[in-house]
């Protein structure tokens, strides 16, 4: 293994029987596979589970005469070049979000003014999001293409209709060339144009249709068997109105592996590793369907972990992103796609609002039980669900406090709520009342430039006060679904049941 972060593997650095602690370069490598060749035969190495830097050197590697151990480097190529992924798309009959791909700051506006605003622009081949960016102006775009990135014809930008309100999932699918098994279908809590590092996550689905997860799996595989997968494969999907896109695919193990493997109690790594050393799917049996009555004290169903697991379990994991906002005072906490977490924790229970609840626990947000809720939505997410949410914030007994056209909204829809200026409407303002510990939960989702500017100071104050805060409508409804749920009461146990 050759690692260049000892933290990554000072818990199990024995795990291999050698561990080099080099830079992920194509001269280290090389010279490391060098000596490895004298210590006997190479019989190839696996690109598949160090992220986006080992897949840049897969063509490099194999041009120098090193066999890679699974999905090709053509077939890695043709799931990251753009232009080459969206002619397989059209060959499949699957749809994408309106996109194009720009050379140069002309062509970035041609392509923005025919994709529309918003879009999400980024570089090609980029690390957790890097420099993405939603664009919702030329001015914005502009700014972009002087500062954050060179735009040339070997560094094109890519430019993707920004999907407004849709859903996100994320499936991973192990695949021997031929056949293919999706070991994991995770739908994100918050919506599409957070970065998956970021948002948390459901597995299985908890909203989704059967329907629609069966599509979600069909399309899996055809793109599997299309890119003649060896190995583990990622894919990303948005759901918008009903309707599937496909945003990207990555074929190698993504940072959801560990969460699905824990989720299915399945070994899928170990599997994957297997399968691109030549074993077929078949030597590894499905699992019989786990039994559906899971209640508070079922053991897990442990097994065999070498075993293919369904994705659809019949308890609910929620994966919840660990952020380091606290220690950059001066950085805005709101969400976006560009990843900024740092850690992940998960909650398993027999319902999603335990799950969820669980996970906020384990991430450090610890939800009240008593005090006044802030809430500030943006128009598009004033939605009955929402309005739901808030019934139940009263119900609980919980005041609501709110910006004037959000309070508004809450008396058409016969919600009581105390009106409160915002930052730039004079004093006192919500920024006040959360210094005076006035507040005991932040909803605030914003759109726009000048709102999410206007609103900053409401999240870093929320922040640095340790207040939990939640910046989408989907995050804001699970949490109040899980302090409603907190009632049934819920129990914490060991993985060994």
């Amino acid at each position: 293994m050759i690692n260049c972060n000892p933290e990554t593997v000072s818990t199990d650095y024995d795990t291999s029987d050698r561990l080099y602690f080099e830079p992920l370069t194509l001269e280290h490598v090389l010279e490391i596979l060098r000596v490895e060749q004298e210590n006997g035969t190479l019989h190839g190495v696996i690109v598949q589970f160090g992220g986006q830097t080992p897949l840049k050197l897969a063509n490099a590697l194999h041009d120098e005469g090193i066999p890679i151990l699974g999905t090709t480097p053509d077939a890695i190529d043709l799931a990251e070049d753009r232009e080459r992924f969206q002619q397989l798309l059209h060959k499949l009959n699957l749809k994408q979000p309106h996109n194009g791909t720009a050379r140069s700051r002309d062509e970035a506006f041609t392509v923005a003014r025919d994709v529309g605003y918003p879009l999400v622009i980024r570089p090609s081949f980029v690390l957790g999001g890097r420099a993405m960016e939603i664009i919702r102006d030329d001015a914005q775009l502009d700014r972009y293409i002087a500062t954050a990135v060179q735009v040339s014809g070997d560094s094109p930008v890519l430019l993707d209709s920004y999907l407004t309100g849709a859903v996100e999932v994320d499936v991973d699918a192990l695949s021997d060339g031929q056949n293919v098994h999706v070991a994991g279908i995770m739908e994100h809590i918050e919506e599409a144009g957070v970065h998956s590092g970021d948002s948390a996550c459901c597995l299985p689905p908890h909203q989704l249709s059967t329907e629609t997860v069966e599509e979600l799996k069909r399309q899996t595989v055809i793109m599997a068997r299309a890119l003649n997968v060896v190995g583990l494969m990622n894919v990303q999907f948005a759901i918008q109105k009903g309707v599937i896109y496909v945003l990207e695919v990555n074929p190698r193990a993504s940072r959801t592996v560990p969460f699905v493997a824990k989720a299915t109690d399945s070994a899928i790594a170990s599997i994957a590793a297997r399968l691109m050393a030549g074993e077929p799917l078949s030597n590894f049996p499905h699992r019989a369907p786990y039994a559906a009555d899971v209640g508070p004290d079922t053991p897990l169903p442990l097994a065999d972990a070498m075993t293919l697991a369904n994705p659809i379990t019949p308890w609910f994991s929620v994966k919840e992103a660990v952020l380091p906002f606290a220690r950059f005072p001066g950085v805005d906490p709101v969400l976006g796609p560009e990843m900024r977490s740092t850690g992940e924790v998960m909650g398993w229970d027999r319902t999603f609002p335990l799950a969820f609840l669980k996970a906020q626990m384990g991430a450090g947000n610890i939800l009240p039980d008593t005090g006044r809720v802030f809430v500030s939505i943006k128009d598009s997410d004033k939605t009955d669900a929402m309005a739901a949410a808030a019934r139940d914030l009263i119900a609980m007994g919980f005041q609501i406090v709110a910006t004037k056209g959000t309070a508004a909204w809450l008396a058409t829809n016969g919600i009581t709520s105390e009106s409160v200026a915002k930052v730039y409407e004079g004093r006192p303002n919500i920024v006040d009342r959360l210094k005076n510990d006035d507040i005991a939960l932040v909803m605030n989702t914003t759109e726009g430039t000048q709102a999410i500017s206007d609103s900053r100071d409401i999240r870093r104050v929320a922040l640095m006060d340790k207040i939990p805060y939640f910046t989408t409508a989907a995050a804001s409804i699970a949490t109040v679904a899980a302090m409603k749920a907190r009632g049934e009461g819920y129990g914490v146990r060991t993985l060994q049941g």
